[in-house]
């Protein structure tokens, strides 16, 4: 389970495709790799893109605990995803400023997934975390009956 929105790329594409397929959020933050092949999110990306519905004290958590992103992370095909083969939902983040929502939604069709639109930042399991437990339980009791 992803902790903030994420790209689902389909068999053999790679998560840039899907990423660059309709045109960037305007405030995607501008990632590049550094000397190591790893990219992070640059100062002030979490207050304009990814978690500016965070307070200020989480964002100081969230950019300090940040984990960075290997290069072949989006630059390699993927294999058969999961979501071909299981049913899957989709939270669509209005508020999102790194994946756009037409990309979320694009992406949220194609997987054929229960699709729910809030007006949330990219990382709804910090500043909306009411909306992300609502499509767990959904999920969970369209899979079980319970």
């Amino acid at each position: 389970m992803c902790r903030e929105t994420a790209l689902a790329p389909d068999q053999g594409e790679r998560v840039g495709d899907v990423f660059y397929r309709l045109k960037p959020h305007p405030d995607a933050p501008k990632l590049a790799p550094d000397g190591d092949g790893l990219i992070w999110l640059p100062d002030g990306a979490f207050e304009t893109a990814f978690a500016q519905n965070a307070s200020a004290d989480e964002r100081a958590v969230l950019a300090a605990v940040q984990r960075p992103i290997a290069l072949s992370c989006i630059t390699v095909p993927v294999g058969r995803p999961l979501w071909r083969d299981i049913p899957s939902w989709f939270l669509v983040a209005e508020g999102d400023g790194v994946i756009a929502p037409e990309t979320q939604r694009y992406m949220a069709k194609r997987m054929k997934a229960k699709m729910e639109a809030r007006a949330v930042d990219h990382i709804p399991s910090v500043t909306a975390p009411t909306a992300v437990v609502d499509i767990i339980r959904d999920a969970l009791q369209s899979v079980t009956g319970a």
